[in-house]
C-alpha cells in the first residue's frame, strides 16, 4: 500500500506518472448462472421492453490506472489523484449476434488523499481519502445507466494483509436512469488483500447497509496464481447485485479464468 499510494516521500515517483490502481485483467471465459436478458430499472423509461438472447458465457476484460497530479497540499500531507477504470463484458461466443459487447462500464475518479499513521484494533492505518467518482455505461434508452457518488475512503495493513473500506454518498440526478442502485449495488465497500508467497486471495464486499430484503449487495473472491515465468493466471466467483452498471438490480452468480497482468 505504502509503495501503490506513494505515502513516504521515498515513495514518490513524480506527477503524472501512470500507476496501477485496481486490478488489470482478461477473461477468456465468464460464466453466469441467469444472464440479464431483459434489464430493467424502477424508472420505466430504462426498461428494456424486450429480451436479448445472450449467452451465459462471455468474455470479460479490466483496464485501471491512475496518477497523481499534485502533492504535499494541506498541511505536506494531502496528495491529489486521477483514476479510471473500464470494465467490458464481450460477447465473444455469441455468433447469433454478431459477437457484441454488452456492457462496458466507465469509471473516473478523483482523489485527495492522505497519508497517515495510527492504530486501529491492530491494524496500522495508512490512509485517509475522499473521492469524487463518477460511473456510468455509456449507452442510450433505454440501456443508459449512470451515477455519480463521494466517497470517504481508509486504508489499513497488517503484514500481508491490507484493508480498504469506503462508504458513500449518491449525489442527485436531474433524470435519475437507476433510482434504487444504491439498494442494489450498495453504500459500502471492503477489499480484503493476502498476499500468500506467489499467490493472491482478495475479495471485495459490498453491502447497501440496510436490512430491508435481507441486506442487498455482491461479493466477489479472487485467486491470482503463477502459471509460467511472469505468466499469472485468476479465478474470480461474484455473487449478488451489481457485477455491470446494466445489471445493477439483478442477482447472479458468476465464474471466470482470466490472465492476470496487474493484481492489487
Amino acid at each position: 500500500m505504502e509503495d501503490r499510494w506513494e505515502l513516504g516521500r521515498q515513495n514518490h515517483k513524480g506527477l503524472f506518472v501512470i500507476t496501477p490502481y485496481r486490478p488489470v485483467y482478461v477473461t477468456a471465459g465468464r460464466w453466469s448462472n441467469s444472464p440479464n436478458t431483459k434489464p430493467t430499472s424502477e424508472n420505466p423509461a430504462y426498461t428494456l421492453p424486450f429480451r436479448i438472447n445472450y449467452n451465459n458465457y462471455e468474455a470479460k476484460f479490466q483496464l485501471s490506472f491512475k496518477t497523481k497530479i499534485a502533492r504535499s497540499l494541506f498541511w505536506g500531507n494531502g496528495d491529489i489523484w486521477v483514476a479510471y477504470t473500464q470494465k467490458a463484458h464481450w460477447q465473444l461466443y455469441n455468433e447469433k449476434l454478431s459477437r457484441p459487447f454488452r456492457e462496458l462500464n466507465y469509471e473516473p475518479e478523483v482523489f485527495l488523499n492522505f497519508a497517515t499513521n495510527y492504530k486501529l484494533f491492530g491494524l496500522k492505518g495508512r490512509m485517509l481519502g475522499i473521492i469524487f467518482n463518477h460511473q456510468s455505461n455509456g449507452k442510450t434508452l433505454p440501456l443508459s445507466r449512470s451515477w455519480n457518488r463521494v466517497i470517504v475512503q481508509a486504508g489499513f495493513e497488517k503484514n500481508n494483509w491490507q484493508l480498504m473500506l469506503r462508504v458513500w454518498h449518491r449525489l442527485k440526478d436531474d433524470v435519475d436512469e437507476n433510482p434504487a442502485i444504491a439498494d442494489y449495488i450498495g453504500r459500502s465497500e471492503a477489499t480484503i488483500i493476502f498476499n500468500a508467497g506467489k499467490c493472491q486471495f482478495s475479495s471485495v464486499l459490498t453491502h447497501s447497509l440496510k436490512l430491508k430484503n435481507g441486506g442487498r449487495g455482491s461479493a466477489q473472491l479472487n485467486w491470482v496464481f503463477p502459471v509460467i515465468n511472469n505468466l499469472r493466471g485468476q479465478i474470480q466467483l461474484t455473487e449478488g447485485y451489481g457485477e455491470t452498471m446494466m445489471d445493477y438490480n439483478h442477482r447472479q452468480t458468476t465464474i471466470g479464468v482470466s490472465v492476470s497482468l496487474v493484481e492489487w
